[in-house]
């Protein structure tokens, strides 16, 4: 029996991101590389054009990095590429700029990353900036340290603000993966876990949670390896679709499971009561309203390790 990527599910009401995050799920040098990994897509104005950036923080037992590629996102042309090292021995390289020609508009990259904190991930949780300046703008500013980075730089915030598209990441985990994760821009940063149990006397099972509370719980996991459902996270309509085939029939440690996490247009008439029936039968209460259907789309690729 066949069963149809996980992506394909989507409908053509987000084409833009869901074809970049198709893109990225279809890469045979993404899914075969398992290093832990943050992958990230903004749009960028520069110049009055627009510019894909693309930022990837990498780490393996051999190195750590940090990736900018710069391309057109209507041709895929790479503009410009940089690599920053994290490693620990380069604290020289941690602190620093960078400057290029890009269609004939000059850019600056600026970053500090020598106080940068890590939390589990390959990406700073804090104390750092990434800062990419065009015309006088901070055109895509990274990190919290934000008033660092405007002095450093003596450029004003850029009248159009960047938008994310994607965020893919790698996990390695046992049972439990977690990322972060903005579904609009506007509000806050949600914390996401997935929980599974594939192996004991009792049947597999999996647990999404949101900031805590459990919003899909699949049980007889080995029938449902692939799935998708809709949760209601601040009166927004998310969509989870999920494959964790490799989990259960592939061999110990040598397959990941996907689950995607997509932003869906506003409630209906239907759901103005806010909240959403989690799997214990509690509610996820909603406080506030969105207004349009956001572009983003999260990949995480969860690398069971035995």
């Amino acid at each position: 029996m066949s069963f149809p990527h996980p992506l394909r599910a989507f409908s053509v009401g987000a084409q833009s991101s869901t074809h970049l995050a198709e893109k990225i799920v279809d890469d045979p040098a993404t899914n075969k590389t398992p290093q832990s990994m943050v992958t990230c897509l903004y749009q960028t104005h520069m110049s009055a054009a627009c510019c894909n950036v693309t930022v990837s923080w990498c780490r393996n037992l051999m190195n750590h990095s940090l990736n900018l590629i710069f391309n057109n996102p209507e041709g895929g042309d790479i503009y410009y590429s940089c690599k920053i090292d994290l490693k620990p021995w380069l604290f020289w390289s941690k602190k620093g700029s960078k400057s290029f020609e890009l269609e004939g508009c000059h850019v600056d990259i600026h970053w500090d990353l020598r106080s940068a904190r890590f939390s589990g991930s390959p990406e700073p949780c804090s104390d750092y900036y990434v800062a990419l300046v065009s015309d006088g703008e901070v055109v895509l500013l990274l990190g919290d340290y934000k008033n660092k980075a405007y002095k450093r730089t003596k450029a004003r915030p850029a009248l159009v603000d960047p938008t994310l598209f994607y965020k893919k990441e790698n996990v390695f985990a046992k049972k439990s993966f977690s990322t972060r994760a903005k579904f609009d821009e506007r509000k806050q940063e949600h914390d996401i876990v997935v929980e599974s149990s594939t192996s004991g006397p009792k049947e597999p099972e999996m647990w999404i949670s949101i900031d805590g509370i459990v919003v899909i719980h699949v049980k007889n996991l080995q029938w449902k390896f692939r799935g998708n459902q809709t949760v209601i996270l601040n009166k927004q309509q998310v969509q989870v679709l999920w494959d964790v085939h490799d989990w259960l029939f592939n061999s110990p440690g040598a397959g990941h499971g996907v689950f995607v996490f997509k932003p869906w247009a506003p409630e209906t008439d239907d759901d103005k009561d806010g909240n959403s029936d989690t799997s214990d039968g509690s509610k996820y209460f909603s406080t506030t309203s969105n207004t349009s259907t956001p572009e983003f789309c999260l990949l995480l690729y969860a690398w069971k390790m035995d």
